[in-house]
Order: structure tokens, then sequence, then C-alpha cells
């Protein structure tokens, strides 16, 4: 065969076009699509693609997509091997089934798979990876389950750089990156989950994920829906604690109380606010958790913001809260994201709410509007 089916982005808009098969170059393989999952960085593609022009400049990487070119999106799939390039080990048979981190290698430069023209996406037929990047599906597990690997990936990465240990979790918004952190957060054996929603759909995929406290946000507040591990919520609260536990201290002669503070310090006896998941990626939600979360919280940026954001740092600053930021995965984590899968340790079914054709894939965008409808949409490229 020497021409695919390949559904197009130009300009925000999605037209299926016949495009040549590609060909796998040195050290690359040839997969035929067989899933493709919709992220919602896709959805952020198609909408923002000149913020994401400006933001690709911004972090040195110019061959980002730009509006004007004709991009084949699609960086979550799962395809069977066709076909090797050059310098390639050749260790697995044709119609073997590969999952891959998206991202492949043109002479000297990177080029990300579904966000460049240069590295054309799954939303095809064919998809070109790199074999180091490649790794095999155990058998047994289907399709609908491996196609998760990417996204599992991302969410295993943010759970590992949260360090949640025993502390609980809070998950703000329950959109497919949210669920598949709920579903990690589980797997990790955190045991205090608060997932929450205005969705209801969502908010009962969530107790399907593993969520221990679900909570709409119009009724319950989130900070307060699950047993709080200390004394201390605010600020206020924080100095109490401080003056009280000193003061004892400090009433028995010769105590060494400093050596003692800084110890139970190490120890994670000192005060600490639950771990937070952001993944609503909308401007003002940082803000609203910096006034509402416990003193001492960690957050977690997860959600994609695409707009400028306003936030009061001085209420951070005041409550001591710790702010990270992640982004996608390394290898082993995407392996073991896989690993998980195959185990059976993770089930990802409950996000996956349909699988579309190419021809289907700018109404399923649209579809993916609607919390109450959709999670998860797979792409099967041999569907008419």
């Amino acid at each position: 065969m020497t021409t695919m089916k390949a559904a197009v982005c130009h300009q925000g808009e999605f037209s299926v076009e016949d495009r040549p098969v590609p060909t796998p170059g040195p050290g690359q393989v040839l997969l035929r699509v067989v899933r493709a999952g919709i992220c919602g960085s896709d959805l952020h593609a198609r909408q923002h693609a000149d913020e994401l022009a400006a933001l690709g400049t911004d972090l040195g990487y110019e061959a980002i997509m730009r509006p004007e070119q004709h991009i084949v999106l699609g960086h979550e799939f799962l395809g069977e091997l066709v076909s090797y390039g050059t310098k390639t080990r050749r260790k697995w048979k044709p119609g073997t089934r590969i999952v891959a981190l998206p991202m492949v290698k043109h002479g000297d430069e990177i080029h990300m798979t579904g966000f460049d023209q240069d590295a054309p996406g799954a939303f095809a037929e064919y998809v070109v990876v790199q074999e180091a990047f490649a790794f095999e599906v155990p058998k047994g597990v289907p399709d609908e389950l491996a196609a998760f690997t990417e996204p599992l990936a991302v969410a295993w990465h943010a759970v590992r750089r949260g360090e949640v240990g025993r502390r609980p979790a809070i998950v703000i918004g329950c959109g497919p990156i949210g669920l598949a952190i709920i579903l990690m957060l589980k797997a990790a054996g955190v045991k205090t989950i608060v997932a929450s929603d205005f969705s209801a759909a969502r908010r009962e995929l969530a107790r399907q994920c593993g969520a221990t406290v679900v909570v709409d946000p119009r009724e319950q507040s989130p900070w307060t829906a699950y047993k709080q591990p200390g004394p201390v919520g605010s600020i206020t609260e924080l100095a109490d604690f401080g003056l009280t536990a000193v003061g004892r201290m400090r009433a028995v002669p010769l105590l060494p109380w400093g050596h003692l503070l800084r110890a139970g310090d190490r120890l994670g006896a000192a005060p600490s606010g639950p771990v937070v998941f952001e993944c609503v990626g909308v401007p003002g939600v940082m803000d609203q958790i910096f006034a509402a979360a416990p003193v001492r919280s960690r957050i977690v940026g997860v959600g994609v913001c695409m707009e400028p954001d306003r936030m009061r740092t001085v209420l951070a600053l005041n409550k001591e809260i710790e702010l990270r930021f992640v982004f996608a995965y390394d290898p082993e984590e995407f392996a073991h994201a896989l690993h998980l899968i195959a185990s059976g340790k993770v089930d990802p079914t409950p996000l996956h709410t349909g699988t579309v054709g190419l021809g289907e894939l700018s109404q399923a965008f649209s579809d993916l509007g609607d919390p109450e409808r959709h999670a998860k949409i797979l792409v099967d490229p041999t569907a008419r």
C-alpha cells in the first residue's frame, strides 16, 4: 500500500485526505494504527494553534504546528508493526502490537508526534515511531486498554512528582486526566482520594476510578469533605499549634526543644496540608485553590491553561503552599503505565466512552465539550 487515509487539521478544521504512507527512517518503525486517543491537548491544539505556536517559540521548539499548516494530530496510540527503517534491532515480528512515546528524530532534530508537520500523528492509518521509544504490548491486553498507555503515563508522572505519601489527595476537575490521576493514586495506595467536579457524569466516573470521596463543589467543599489528618487548616491554626507545642516543650527543663522541632519536621510530623492536583486548566482556578487550600498544601499543576492567568501569590506565600507543575513523562514511567495496565492493577475502562472513525473526528471533538456525554474517545482508523 502506498497511500493511506489521514484526518488533517488546517485552520481548525478537519478533512480526511489521501496521503503517502510514511517511510520509517533510521532507528524508526512503521505502525499500522489500531487505536488512537483524543487528548485534551489535541483540543487545545485545534482551538489555540496561534497560542501554541507562540509557546513553542518561547520553549525553543520552532517546529511546533502553525494554524496555516496541514497537521495530522494524534499522540496517544496503539499500533501493529509493519516494517523497519535502517539501523534498527528488528526484535519484533510484523503484527506485534506496539505503543510508543510520541517523539521522533530526523537527523539531529527532535519532533513531537502529532504536533508537528514533520511528525504526522496517529489520526491516520499509519504512523512512524522511534524503535528506542517503542514497547511491545503483552498478549491478552485488549486494544482499548493498551491505547490508554500514554495518558496513564502522564497521570503516573503527575502522581510520582506529587509525592503524596500518607497525605490526602484532592483532585480538582475530573476530566480524562483527572480520572487517570485518580486511577494512579489508587494504584499507588493513597487512602484518601477526594474528587471534585461540577459534572454528575464525571463524578460517577471518579467513583468508578477509585475516588473515596466525591463532591459537587456547588454543594460541598472538597476542603472539608474528608477527615482532616491534623489540627491545622488555616494560618492562625498553624500559629496556635506552634505556640502550644513549643510552649509545652519549653516548660520541660533542659529539653532540647529546638532539636526536637527540627527532628519532627524531618520525620514528617510537622503540620501539612493535602496534595492537590489541579486538572482543570482554566484561568482563575489556581487562585481559588490558593485561597481555599489548607496551609502547607502541595499543589500539582496538571491542567493545560492556554490563556494568561492571574494568581495572588501572596496567598500561597502566607500559607507556605508548594506549587509544582508537571509535563508528560519519561520512558520508564511510560513502560510502568503499560505494566500497570497489563497486570490488571489499573483498569482505564471507565474512561472509554466512545469510538469513532476518521470521518467522525470533527464531531467527536465537539462532543468532548459536553462533560455529561464523554470522557475519552478513541479513534479507529479502519472504521467507516
